[in-house]
């Protein structure tokens, strides 16, 4: 049964099905639905075989009403979205002297109008055009039967979108389509399981309206709050209950929400009160800070920072005790703590953070694995607490310095928070 009011995605091209490019074309087009209000519960992507572009056809045509599809309407011989359309429900291609002047017009200025050209100003019967201002390829809009509606758009982004907003969206509201938007809010956590975030928040996972649903990106996890309502204003109105619930239940374990990053939000913090950080790192070599300084108006609270990867530099540099390294080695509690201490005192900052660890593939031992990693992190008052984290050495020597980075700034985050 055909789904109501819904749409579904298809995406025409051999070059996605290997990866030689990224599928932006159905992430555009996803979020541009959403904000439409139009539901689309399926994405296809499909090589440029005819046979196979008619299965997609005759399946979503079951289950959708719009079918939009991107790619094959160039003038290569792979190019054969509109014909195997035509050929799908049985109607007949006409050529349209408009697109065809246009064509010569367009070609003209590229070099010469071929003969391969010609094939972009057949349209099947009854569909109108859908046109394209900055290529070459029309597209179309086509109801070859009732309550089906087809749109078709070439690969090209550029020219996607802007066929989309010119045309596609004003045919879809005068149709009837838009009425309503689909809105979401993307809440962000970290230091907390995907898992055990679920099971936390159940019974908000369980509501019909506001959904929320839960997934992991990069080691963060998220719930995604999305309301359908008249306009966003409506729709935020309903998600904002639904996340303050979600937020007093899991405390300081969200972050942020939507854009927001660590580092945004630690130097948002810190602007708040005026306070300034220093980095000490070891096995991040760097990475802590370039974190730190991505956004616009870091230098009003970051003072800079050590790579201290020599333990000469971690002595001479940052007053690690020489004794306190021969005993208990680079990678320590005590060590991460002189760090943090020694950078906050060294560039006069109100908070020191450090980062030691093996981040591998050698350095290990038997009781120093892969993956140890002690973060320090020293208070305005003098104090310093460490934290130790065992990352598993599995996805590679980047993965640890990521994370190490990112537990980083989330425990200076918390200490900003309960420390004010």
């Amino acid at each position: 049964m055909t789904e109501t009011i819904s749409a579904e995605i298809i995406c025409v091209g051999t070059e996605l099905l290997l990866g030689e490019i990224l599928n932006s074309n159905a992430q555009f087009l996803a979020q541009q639905l959403a904000s439409l209000g139009i539901p689309h519960y399926y994405q296809t992507v499909v090589g440029d075989n005819p046979t196979r572009i008619k299965k997609v056809v005759a399946i979503a045509c079951d289950r959708a009403r719009l079918l939009i599809f991107t790619g094959g309407l160039g003038p290569t011989p792979d190019d054969l979205t509109t014909e195997t359309l035509a050929d799908f429900f049985q109607a007949p291609l006409e050529e349209r002297p408009e697109i065809l002047a246009d064509l010569e017009r367009k070609y003209a200025q590229r070099g010469g109008f071929s003969p391969s050209n010609r094939k972009q100003a057949l349209l099947p019967v009854g569909a109108q055009i859908l046109p394209n201002p900055l290529g070459t390829a029309p597209g179309m809009i086509w109801q070859p039967r009732t309550g089906l509606t087809i749109l078709t758009f070439p690969g090209v982004p550029a020219e996607m979108k802007q066929m989309w907003h010119e045309t596609a969206v004003p045919f879809l509201r005068s149709q009837g389509w838009g009425k309503e938007v689909i809105y979401s809010r993307v809440l962000r956590f970290w230091g907390i399981p995907e898992s055990v975030l679920a099971e936390k928040v159940a019974a908000q996972i369980a509501r019909e309206h506001p959904t929320v649903a839960p997934y992991a990106s990069n080691g963060e996890a998220r719930l995604r709050i999305t309301a359908r309502a008249k306009d966003e204003a409506a729709a935020q109105q309903l998600i904002q209950p639904v996340e303050a619930e979600i937020r007093q239940i899991v405390g300081l374990d969200c972050y942020g929400a939507d854009e927001d990053t660590l580092a945004g939000v630690v130097g948002r913090l810190l602007q708040e009160r005026h306070q300034t950080v220093a980095v000490a790192e070891s096995c991040t070599g760097g990475g802590l800070g370039e974190m730190l300084t991505r956004l616009p108006g870091s230098s009003l609270h970051f003072k800079g920072g050590v790579i201290a990867y020599a333990n000469e530099v971690k002595v001479n540099l940052l007053g690690v005790n020489p004794q306190d390294l021969e005993q208990e080695g680079a990678v320590s509690a005590v060590v991460a703590t002189q760090m943090a201490l020694g950078v906050k005192t060294r560039l006069a900052s109100d908070w020191g953070v450090s980062i030691t660890g093996i981040a591998g593939p050698g350095g290990a031992t038997l009781t120093k694995p892969v993956g140890l990693v002690y973060i320090g992190v020293a208070l305005p008052n003098g104090e310093v607490m460490t934290r130790e984290f065992r990352i598993s050495g599995q996805r590679g020597r980047d993965w640890i310095r990521y994370l190490s980075t990112m537990n980083a700034l989330d425990l200076l985050r918390r200490q900003l928070l309960v420390n004010p």
